[in-house]
């Protein structure tokens, strides 16, 4: 396993989340705590609630009430958004007339944690050839899927926060990926993810919760 860094155990620490959207309650007192190193899974029909959950554990919503501490920090107050943090919320966007190397390069330059070496090496963990020099608006959406997950992990993040992460792969792309999380689980990689598919969620997950009208459960 790969050397830790001196983060606290517990990676996400949820407690009493709800969050409001003028009279209708999304979520209702959500309570979570998520552990280094492992895999969770969230199932749920669409409009439960799913993805307003994720959008809060990463700053993209302040819940209404409650507390979300990411790291030991909390989210809204601490920080703004997690450290160490990668993200699939709906669909990436990115520069349809660059390449997807070229988009990462760019994106890279903003943070400077990578070089373009980097660049190059996640993008064939995700099985895109770095050479491509294919716009992103002519990619399928498999390649643009593979493209989202090269940037979610690409600085090498210790939380990835994963909402429906094989949506257009095909079968053999869907096992690559499946291996590829396996072995940042690994590392110690915490992830998040939800998906449709129950075999997804069978192969790849420790622990399952299920949400429901924005009440979360374990299953």
């Amino acid at each position: 396993m790969k050397k830790e860094k001196n983060l606290p155990d517990d990676t996400i620490e949820l407690t009493h989340v709800t969050k409001r959207f003028g009279q209708e309650l999304v979520l209702k007192e959500v309570n979570l705590t998520l552990e280094r190193g492992r895999v969770y899974g969230i199932v749920g029909n669409n409009g439960s609630g799913k993805t307003v959950l994720m959008k809060c554990i990463c700053g993209f919503l302040i819940p209404t009430t409650g507390v979300i501490q990411v790291f030991g920090s909390r989210i809204g107050q601490d920080v703004d958004f997690p450290e160490s943090l990668g993200v699939i919320i709906e669909t990436p966007g990115f520069l349809t007339n660059l390449t997807g190397r070229k988009n990462l390069e760019i994106l890279a330059g903003m943070r400077r944690k990578i070089g373009p070496a980097e660049v190059r090496k996640v993008l064939e963990q995700v099985g895109l050839n770095p050479e491509l020099k294919k716009p992103v608006a002519n990619y399928s959406l498999g390649m643009l899927q593979r493209l989202g997950i090269a940037q979610a992990i690409m600085e090498d993040p210790e939380l990835l926060i994963l909402d429906e992460p094989f949506n257009g792969l095909d079968r053999h792309g869907v096992g690559e990926i499946r291996a590829l999380l396996l072995e940042l689980k690994a590392e110690g990689k915490t992830i998040l993810l939800a998906s449709h598919n129950e075999e997804d969620i069978h192969i790849l997950c420790d622990e399952v919760y299920e949400m429901d009208g924005g009440v979360l459960r374990k299953c």
